[in-house]
């Protein structure tokens, strides 16, 4: 009996007093071809589990990782007591499961920790390339080996790897078999459908999902957890707050739009509110959205409407009245470092052109990219404008002072945005975040949503 994984195979040879295991229905399908049968890769470790428990013969022809690589540590790490207690949770779970840290805590040397006491061929997926370079990097300094890096034109495979999800995707059916150990960055990224493969296809037994904000639909989040494995270990940025991460104020700021300013945004938003209310269209219901973009295509009223919806929320996000306050900001931490964030790349430019201030949007190249984080760190760009690209992943230690001038009303963005001003670094000051709201706008109800977490609570 063949048993095909997406990279490799199992060969078992069940005697007639030992049935297939029961465990294993429902994970293998017969292919009706080959007479084989089939499961996700994912799936290898407990299947080897089942059949060793059973006591069924097999012969192993999908693992190829082992303990190639030298896995000592070349540079000293004394872990903190919520790294400690992180890295023993994972391992009392099998080596399995998901470490939810706040940014700026350390989670990427706890996976250093957890290659460490593995010992195995370890990939690691991430969501970008600048987390893949960081990555790649720190691996580097630990383990003083070539680590492969697959994404952003790079394609070499090593002992340690770090992979974009999308390469993960693309070459994962190839390479699966290849490491014992799977860590996922960012991983509330994974459960989406052109993601998930990556995490799908991989026999690893042992796996590490990594994230500060894991909270995801239920769906979605049943998902995660059958690939990673449960939350092993949540702990709240609060909980950590004067400790491990910097002391911070969060400080929301209602500013009442220009006169003129608040007659445009009523009309607009009349104009765009009116349609939606005559053609019964629901935001609560998932097709919410394309139905009202379906709508607006057909019709001049309907490009009517898209066009005031669009100027409504582009008043509430940057009014002039925002625009002064963000002035008064820069100049009263003037000399700080300084991240400012916008909801979108052309309030992010605009900004730019304004205040001769350099722009981080996912247009920017990867060298300017580097060039713009470098210099913020020297201080001598001592504010950086972005949309979204800052919200994770990227350390960004020296950064003191957040300015949300306009987000989504996503409680993750919120706390990633939060998560980038607490890092702690010698001589860094409080942690400041500021808030700005336009008021009587619907910049209050996004405001709202957004900030229902308890790193805003506290």
């Amino acid at each position: 009996m063949i048993l095909e994984f997406s990279s490799g195979t199992l060969e078992v040879t069940p005697g007639k007093e030992e049935p297939f295991p029961e465990v294993l229905e429902g994970v293998f399908k017969a292919d009706p071809r080959t007479g084989n049968y089939r499961a996700r890769g994912c799936d290898y470790a407990d299947t080897v589990m089942a059949l060793r428990l059973g006591r069924i013969p097999f012969k192993d022809l999908a693992a190829d990782y082992g303990f190639e690589g030298d896995w000592e540590l070349k540079e000293k790490i004394i872990p903190r007591p919520h790294q400690k207690e992180a890295l023993e949770r994972w391992q009392d779970a099998g080596c399995k499961g998901i470490a939810a840290l706040p940014t700026g805590s350390g989670k990427t040397i706890l996976a250093v920790m957890a290659i460490a006491a593995v010992q195995r061929r370890t990939i690691i997926l991430v969501p970008t390339i600048d987390l893949l370079t960081q990555w790649a990097a720190v691996l580097e300094r630990f383990f003083k080996i070539p680590v492969g890096m697959l994404g952003g034109g790079s394609r070499q495979i090593e002992a340690l790897t770090v992979s974009t999800y999308d390469s993960a995707v693309l070459n994962m059916e190839f390479i699966g078999n290849r490491f014992g150990f799977l860590i996922a960055d960012e991983c509330h990224h994974l459960p989406a459908p052109e993601t998930r493969l990556g995490a799908s296809m991989c026999i690893a037994p042992y796996r590490l999902g990594l994230s500060a904000t894991p909270e995801l639909p239920p769906d979605r989040m049943e998902i995660m957890q059958d690939l990673l494995g449960e939350i092993v270990c949540q702990i709240n940025i609060d909980e950590l707050e004067g400790k491990v991460l910097s002391p911070y104020e969060v400080k929301h700021w209602e500013i009442p739009l220009d006169p003129r300013e608040f007659e445009l945004y009523q009309s607009a938003r009349k104009c765009y509110l009116d349609f939606i209310r005559r053609n019964n269209i629901d935001f609560r219901q998932e097709s919410g959205w394309s139905r009202f973009l379906g709508l607006a295509g057909r019709s001049a009223e309907g490009r009517l409407a898209f066009r005031a919806f669009l100027d409504q929320r582009r008043l509430a996000r940057g009014g002039e009245a925002k625009i002064r306050a963000l002035w008064d900001i820069l100049r009263h931490h003037a000399g700080e470092r300084i991240i400012i964030f916008t909801a979108d790349n052309g309030a992010a430019y605009e900004l730019g052109r304004r205040f001769c201030l350099p722009v981080m949007t996912h247009l920017t190249k990867a060298a300017e990219r580097k060039e713009f984080l470098d210099k913020f760190r020297e201080g001598i760009y001592p504010v950086l404008v972005t949309n979204r690209v800052l919200n994770e992943g990227v350390d960004v230690p020296s950064a003191a002072v957040g300015i949300i001038l306009a987000g989504t009303g996503s409680v993750r963005e919120h706390v990633q945005r939060l998560g980038r001003v607490l890092r702690a670094a010698p001589g860094k000051p409080q942690a400041i975040l500021y808030e700005l709201v336009s008021a009587g706008t619907s910049e209050e109800s996004v405001s709202s949503r957004r900030r229902a977490h308890r790193a805003y609570t506290r």
